[in-house]
């Protein structure tokens, strides 16, 4: 009967957009004007432009193609000399690193050692919420304009693939200085296409750089817009309104994919969605609480039901395909019974009244709607609240919410940037662990693995670090998803990222 309930509910959900769609929908294979421009939408606005001021996904999208990095990530993941032309190991603990001459910043400054020296001190300074990727660096020795030393204070194997992350990108002290507070809404990188316009909610636009140290970028523009509803992100490609859209809906990606004049992509990713709990709050602190939810969720429907194949139920925090996820946790499966049970002995046994927050992403709604029925079922009560993207970041990052739903993907493929900044105690807040929920154990795990460079040992402590994650239940673990992407088929070089930051250099339309 309850497993019916979430169909009906399914129902509900689909048909009314399902059927706008069908009214609205011209497909078509001629290509508009001015096609100069790339027409790229997403599902939500920036938060920032500024690489040390956000670590969200929809910002890192936009900044991708302003800025650069000392090395560059492949869409495969692997590391390659980026604005760095070459690095040595001189011990664990020491690389000597030698820029690329001639690289120029768009407000015509050239690139130097002084920049990198500066990014990093201000990444520290101001407190980044992405600070952890480089929290092994001691200082950066600059010994002439394109020579420089970084010293770490202990080995770390992950240091130079974390030289790839978006939110280490090489800035310009006198762009910076020269913005002030406003920076983050005027960025200066060195990158194919620099900055023109930002219209919140609506569009960011940006130009191509003709003094580009690779050569100018193929497109001619970028207009990233954002919009939340998946069938009308996907009618605006099948209209030839988009040329790119990003996270296809699960319900729209069989119908794109069946368009010859639209191409799909689906790729592997290294998203985990998740449902938090904040753990400062009452009856979050409670173990018991949280262990009663999860048995209390049907994960594994409602994973079906919200990505309608296009993802797996998730049982612990790490998707597998990032190294050193612990494959063996067993999930907590769904037993309502239980979770009354336990709810009981905490002394809940009529339940309680709280709250689901999301940003507006449908598939985060799906979920939470469904929650909000399977919860019931053992007497607690939900509210579901939606917001936008960026203030739903800022007010999950101060606390004030009570159960959250968010994604996460681990970029550098490695477990150290899937747990740390998500689980250690001094990540709370905007750093990335919005339960506010902490383990000495955990903490002790992760600084451990951190800093051994012996891969066995990282191994140990990252499993045992998840079982803790896992037995402590500070989230309902949700999913694993497909990256699912889709570009008119008069568009050339697209390649999705794993990380999901897409580079736009040499993409262009035909």
């Amino acid at each position: 009967m309850k497993k019916l309930l979430v169909f009906s509910l399914l129902a509900v959900l689909l048909a009314s957009p399902l059927a706008a769609r069908g009214a609205a929908e011209q497909v078509t294979d001629e290509k508009p004007a001015n096609k100069g421009t790339l027409e790229v939408v997403m599902g939500a606005d920036a938060r920032s432009l500024d690489p040390q001021r956000t670590n969200d996904q929809p910002s890192a999208r936009v900044m991708k193609q302003i800025y650069e990095t000392l090395m560059h990530q492949t869409e495969d993941l692997e590391i390659q000399p980026g604005l760095a032309e070459s690095y040595e190991v001189v011990s664990p603990t020491e690389f000597l690193f030698t820029l690329k001459r001639g690289v120029k910043f768009h407000n015509g400054e050239e690139l130097t050692s002084h920049d990198v020296k500066y990014t990093f001190e201000r990444m520290r300074e101001i407190n980044a919420p992405a600070a952890f990727l480089v929290a092994a660096l001691d200082r950066v020795e600059v010994i002439d304009d394109y020579n420089f030393k970084m010293v770490l204070n202990f080995p770390f194997g992950p240091f130079i693939a974390h030289l790839g992350h978006p939110a280490t990108a090489i800035i310009n002290r006198k762009a910076v200085e020269a913005a002030g507070e406003d920076y983050g809404r005027n960025p200066v990188g060195t990158g194919p296409f620099k900055f023109v316009e930002w219209r919140s909610g609506d569009a960011i636009v940006l130009e191509r750089y003709d003094g580009y140290h690779k050569g100018p970028a193929m497109s001619e523009r970028i207009r990233f817009r954002f919009i939340a509803e998946d069938t009308n992100r996907a009618i605006a490609l099948e209209t030839g309104e988009a040329d790119i859209i990003y996270d296809v809906g699960p319900n729209d990606f069989g119908g794109l994919a069946a368009n010859d004049a639209l191409t799909t992509y689906q790729t592997v990713g290294l998203t985990t969605f998740y449902m938090g709990f904040n753990a400062e709050k009452k009856p979050f602190d409670d173990l018991r609480v949280r262990r009663a939810i999860n048995l209390a969720l049907d994960v594994e429907l409602a994973t079906e039901v919200a990505f309608q194949g296009y993802a797996s139920a998730a049982k612990g925090p790490l998707a597998p395909t990032v190294m050193f996820a612990n494959q063996d946790l067993p999930g907590y499966g769904y037993d309502p019974d239980e979770a009354k049970r336990l709810l009981a002995e905490a002394g809940y046994a009529n339940g309680f009244t709280t709250s689901i927050w999301t940003n507006d992403n449908p598939i985060r709604i799906r979920y939470a709607e469904i929650f909000q029925e399977q919860l019931a079922q053992v007497g607690i009560t939900t509210r579901i609240e939606i917001m936008e993207f960026a203030p739903y970041l800022d007010r999950t990052a101060q606390g004030e919410h009570d159960m959250f739903m968010l994604g996460w993907v681990a970029v550098t493929g490695d477990a150290d940037y899937g747990l740390y900044s998500l689980f250690h105690s001094s990540q709370f807040g905007d750093a990335g662990n919005r339960t506010f929920w902490g383990n000495d154990e955990v903490d002790r795990l992760l600084d451990l693995a951190k800093e051994s460079p012996d891969f066995a040992e990282r191994e140990a402590a990252y499993a045992r670090a998840q079982e803790i994650i896992f037995e402590e239940a500070p989230w309902v673990f949700l999913a694993f998803r497909d990256d699912l992407n889709a570009t008119r088929a008069w568009v050339q070089g697209f390649v999705p990222h794993s990380a999901g930051h897409h580079g736009l250099y040499g993409v262009y339309n035909k």
